[in-house]
């Protein structure tokens, strides 16, 4: 068949490559120039582009990532770890508190693969550029889909059948179009365009901005923790978080609330590394790092999950979607690069099954994203839902959250976490929802793990590092050159 894929970032271009390997021809459409650097250093300098902020912000390849790569592009992941990827080992990931450190049945297929999101959009560039069947078309914007007028069915007009997509060089004609642009997808806009249903769209509140910055490890000096470390922090006033990249480099990343004005100067270098330095694990890494880029802001960000299907019935022929235009959730997880590898697999699979039959199709699909990527995005709700209420009682002073009724049968994401710091059982169904490795609904519920659970919480203390608010306020002191950002435009805390 022939596949007009919308978008060329990890997800689309993923998404050509298993698709001509399959057999079909594939043309990636995207308004950048996807031509790729001449190397990753240059890549990386050049990564930021504005309809994907996400690129610059921390990435990690979840252990679930690097399963689907094995499957779907092996000689993708082997040129990632040729261009500095490394697979972090799993006692690496393991809290100080943590005594019991033994290696267990299953742990291998643990390990996250840590890199900058950089390495991998260029490691997937470089590929799409010599693979048969995969043709790429940069400088073109999708202005809306080719669709032929809907066959009448039982109750009525039938679903539109997609043929193609409107581009601002002309019309380009498929016979099937996969819609890969990401959380901006105007992918609504192109549906109401062919008369056809909008989808369905579920949202949760992230309700977090988003400050990150890459540095590059210190040659020779003593790390405070492994090269491949990675540890986020959920203080009461802000999350923090440092992941190891590709070659050496991290990447920190500054998350508070939207809502928390205080932050609006974090954009300014010396008042981001200032602030990082009000933690002493934070603080100690900075002591052995060098900044390699700027500090890049994000905001605007939910939680969605978006459906093709509307009560039973698919919204359009021939229109599927991967990656962000399905399911987004907050960034700290680092599912996005997940989701998107997971749909791109069930869609080669759905089309292997249903050459012909497109509504087959279009309902298979769907089936596919409620069962491996809904669960995610209603844990990631979950999760957010009690963090923001957390942190909007910590900050902006409204009414403290209610504890959750307690549960013998079941735990929470947060207890789970927090017994990870201490029991090896906890640590390692942590890493599993971290990982998108398994089902949550059933590591939360399972008797072993609840028990061992319950057992840690006792012995896990409570008390975490971290600065005071006279101490954040000072460090989050506007310097002369700094400026607010607009993600943070939003109400001030009282006080």
């Amino acid at each position: 068949m022939d596949v007009a894929v919308v978008g060329g970032s990890a997800g689309g271009l993923s998404t050509a490559l298993v698709l001509a390997r399959r057999g079909h021809r594939v043309t990636v459409l995207d308004r950048d120039d996807l031509t790729p650097a001449p190397d990753l250093e240059t890549a990386a300098a050049e990564a930021l582009r504005p309809t994907a902020p996400q690129i610059v912000q921390p990435h990690v390849l979840l252990a679930g990532t690097r399963v689907l790569l094995e499957q779907l592009l092996p000689d993708v992941l082997a040129a990632l770890y040729t261009a500095g990827a490394r697979v972090a080992p799993l006692a690496s990931q393991m809290a100080a508190t943590l005594q019991d450190r033994s290696p267990r049945p299953g742990d291998d297929e643990l390990r996250p693969i840590m890199c900058r999101r950089a390495a991998l959009d260029w490691v997937l560039a470089r590929a799409a550029a010599t693979e048969p069947g995969v043709g790429v078309r940069p400088g073109v914007t999708v202005t809306g889909l080719l669709a032929d007028r809907p066959d009448d069915g039982p109750d009525g007009a039938g679903p539109p059948r997609v043929r193609g997509v409107r581009t601002s060089a002309g019309d380009v004609a498929a016979d099937l179009v996969v819609d890969a642009a990401g959380r901006r997808s105007a992918i609504d806009r192109w549906l109401d365009g062919i008369g056809a249903r909008r989808s369905s769209v579920e949202s949760a509140a992230c309700g977090l901005a988003y400050f990150g910055r890459q540095y590059r490890m210190r040659e020779g000096a003593p790390l405070p923790g492994p090269e491949t470390a990675r540890v986020v922090m959920g203080l009461d006033e802000f999350t923090l978080g440092i992941w190891a990249g590709d070659n050496r480099t991290a990447q920190i990343a500054l998350a508070p609330l939207a809502a928390d004005r205080r932050f609006r100067a974090a954009r300014d270098p010396d008042v981001f590394d200032a602030t990082l330095r009000t933690v002493p694990y934070y603080a100690a890494w900075l002591d052995v790092l060098d900044p390699i880029s700027e500090v890049a802001v994000m905001g605007g960000l939910h939680n969605t999950f978006r459906r093709l299907v509307v009560d039973g019935r698919p919204v359009a022929l021939g229109l599927f979607a991967v990656g962000d235009a399905v399911c987004t959730t907050n960034p700290t997880f680092g599912r996005g690069i997940g989701v998107a590898l997971r749909t791109v697999a069930d869609l080669a699979e759905v089309l292997a099954a249903h050459p012909d039959d497109p509504e087959a199709a279009a309902l298979a699909m769907d089936r596919a994203v409620v069962e491996h990527v809904r669960p995610w995005f209603a844990d990631q709700a979950a999760s957010d839902a009690a963090r923001l209420a957390a942190l909007r009682h910590s900050v902006l002073g409204e009414q403290a959250p209610d504890p959750p009724p307690p549960r013998a049968d079941r735990v929470s994401f947060t207890e789970l976490r927090r017994a990870s710091l201490v029991d090896p059982l906890a640590f390692r169904a942590v890493v599993r929802i971290m990982g998108m490795v398994g089902d949550p609904g059933t590591l939360y519920t399972d008797p072993e793990i609840v028990a061992a659970t319950r057992a840690a919480l006792d012995r896990v203390a409570t008390a975490v590092p971290q600065p005071t608010r006279a101490e954040l306020e000072e460090a989050l002191r506007p310097t002369p050159a700094s400026s607010g950002c607009a993600p943070c435009a939003a109400p001030a805390r009282p006080g």
